[in-house]
Protein backbone atom coordinates (compact mmCIF):
# COMPACT_ATOMS: atom_id res chain seq x y z
CA UNK A 1 0.00 0.00 0.00
CA UNK A 2 1.49 3.38 -0.99
CA UNK A 3 1.71 6.39 1.36
CA UNK A 4 -1.04 8.11 -0.69
CA UNK A 5 -3.36 5.15 -0.04
CA UNK A 6 -2.74 5.43 3.72
CA UNK A 7 -3.58 9.16 3.89
CA UNK A 8 -7.16 10.14 4.58
CA UNK A 9 -8.62 13.28 3.00
CA UNK A 10 -10.82 15.86 4.71
CA UNK A 11 -13.94 14.47 3.01
CA UNK A 12 -13.25 11.03 4.49
CA UNK A 13 -12.78 12.56 7.95
CA UNK A 14 -16.05 14.51 7.52
CA UNK A 15 -17.77 11.24 6.56
CA UNK A 16 -16.54 9.61 9.75
CA UNK A 17 -17.03 12.46 12.23
CA UNK A 18 -19.87 14.28 10.51
CA UNK A 19 -19.93 17.78 9.10
CA UNK A 20 -21.93 19.30 11.93
CA UNK A 21 -25.35 18.34 10.59
CA UNK A 22 -25.06 14.68 9.73
CA UNK A 23 -22.97 13.08 12.45
CA UNK A 24 -22.87 9.31 12.45
CA UNK A 25 -24.89 7.41 15.00
CA UNK A 26 -23.31 4.67 17.11
CA UNK A 27 -24.97 1.89 15.08
CA UNK A 28 -23.55 3.40 11.87
CA UNK A 29 -20.07 3.40 13.39
CA UNK A 30 -20.50 -0.26 14.34
CA UNK A 31 -21.34 -1.05 10.69
CA UNK A 32 -18.13 0.61 9.50
CA UNK A 33 -15.83 -1.49 11.68
CA UNK A 34 -13.23 -3.51 9.89
CA UNK A 35 -14.23 -7.18 10.22
CA UNK A 36 -10.55 -8.17 10.30
CA UNK A 37 -9.80 -6.24 13.50
CA UNK A 38 -10.19 -7.54 17.01
CA UNK A 39 -12.05 -5.35 19.53
CA UNK A 40 -9.77 -4.26 22.37
CA UNK A 41 -10.34 -2.08 25.40
CA UNK A 42 -7.64 0.53 25.95
CA UNK A 43 -6.92 1.94 29.38
CA UNK A 44 -6.36 5.66 29.88
CA UNK A 45 -2.89 6.57 28.69
CA UNK A 46 -2.49 3.51 26.46
CA UNK A 47 -2.01 3.93 22.71
CA UNK A 48 -5.20 4.08 20.66
CA UNK A 49 -6.27 1.49 18.11
CA UNK A 50 -4.02 1.36 15.04
CA UNK A 51 -6.85 2.26 12.66
CA UNK A 52 -7.05 5.72 14.25
CA UNK A 53 -3.51 6.50 13.11
CA UNK A 54 -4.88 7.34 9.66
CA UNK A 55 -6.11 10.69 10.98
CA UNK A 56 -2.95 11.67 12.89
CA UNK A 57 -1.51 13.76 10.04
CA UNK A 58 -4.62 15.90 9.49
CA UNK A 59 -3.81 19.48 10.49
CA UNK A 60 -6.19 21.30 12.83
CA UNK A 61 -6.26 24.94 13.90
CA UNK A 62 -6.15 25.50 17.67
CA UNK A 63 -7.08 28.89 19.13
CA UNK A 64 -6.96 30.05 22.74
CA UNK A 65 -9.29 33.03 23.19
CA UNK A 66 -8.47 35.28 26.13
CA UNK A 67 -11.59 37.38 25.60
CA UNK A 68 -13.54 39.44 23.09
CA UNK A 69 -14.31 43.07 22.51
CA UNK A 70 -16.54 44.98 20.09
CA UNK A 71 -15.76 48.43 18.77
CA UNK A 72 -16.43 50.65 15.80
CA UNK A 73 -13.87 50.88 13.01
CA UNK A 74 -13.27 54.53 13.88
CA UNK A 75 -12.31 53.49 17.44
CA UNK A 76 -10.07 50.73 16.09
CA UNK A 77 -8.22 53.19 13.84
CA UNK A 78 -7.53 55.46 16.82
CA UNK A 79 -5.71 52.70 18.72
CA UNK A 80 -1.99 53.17 18.98
CA UNK A 81 0.99 51.57 20.67
CA UNK A 82 0.24 51.00 24.36
CA UNK A 83 -3.54 51.25 23.92
CA UNK A 84 -5.56 49.00 26.20
CA UNK A 85 -8.53 47.09 24.80
CA UNK A 86 -10.98 45.96 27.46
CA UNK A 87 -12.07 42.34 27.05
CA UNK A 88 -15.24 40.64 28.24
CA UNK A 89 -13.36 38.41 30.73
CA UNK A 90 -12.19 38.99 34.27
CA UNK A 91 -8.73 38.22 35.62
CA UNK A 92 -8.47 34.52 36.53
CA UNK A 93 -11.50 33.52 34.44
CA UNK A 94 -11.01 30.48 32.19
CA UNK A 95 -10.11 31.03 28.54
CA UNK A 96 -11.85 29.25 25.66
CA UNK A 97 -9.95 26.70 23.57
CA UNK A 98 -11.22 26.13 20.03
CA UNK A 99 -10.25 23.43 17.54
CA UNK A 100 -11.26 24.31 13.98
CA UNK A 101 -13.54 27.07 15.31
CA UNK A 102 -15.39 24.66 17.62
CA UNK A 103 -15.25 25.17 21.38
CA UNK A 104 -13.72 22.01 22.87
CA UNK A 105 -12.26 23.04 26.22
CA UNK A 106 -11.55 25.77 28.75
CA UNK A 107 -8.23 26.37 30.41
CA UNK A 108 -5.69 28.63 32.04
CA UNK A 109 -2.72 30.50 30.64
CA UNK A 110 0.64 29.15 31.84
CA UNK A 111 4.27 30.09 31.21
CA UNK A 112 6.57 27.29 30.05
CA UNK A 113 10.21 28.46 30.04
CA UNK A 114 9.88 31.72 28.08
CA UNK A 115 6.71 30.87 26.13
CA UNK A 116 3.00 31.11 26.85
CA UNK A 117 0.94 27.93 26.92
CA UNK A 118 -2.51 26.75 27.89
CA UNK A 119 -3.48 24.11 30.43
CA UNK A 120 -6.87 22.51 29.78
CA UNK A 121 -8.96 22.47 32.93
CA UNK A 122 -12.35 21.48 31.50
CA UNK A 123 -13.45 19.58 28.41
CA UNK A 124 -16.63 21.05 26.90
CA UNK A 125 -19.26 18.49 25.98
CA UNK A 126 -20.30 18.64 22.32
CA UNK A 127 -23.87 19.57 21.37
CA UNK A 128 -23.88 17.04 18.51
CA UNK A 129 -26.16 14.06 18.87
Amino acid sequence: MSDDDKKMGQSAVDDIFGDGGGAMKLNEIEEHKNPNTVDQQYAIGEPMASDVTAIYDIPVQISAVLGRSTMQVSQLLKLGRGAVVELDRKVGEAIDIYVNNRLVARGEVVVVEDKLGVTMTEIVKSDRA
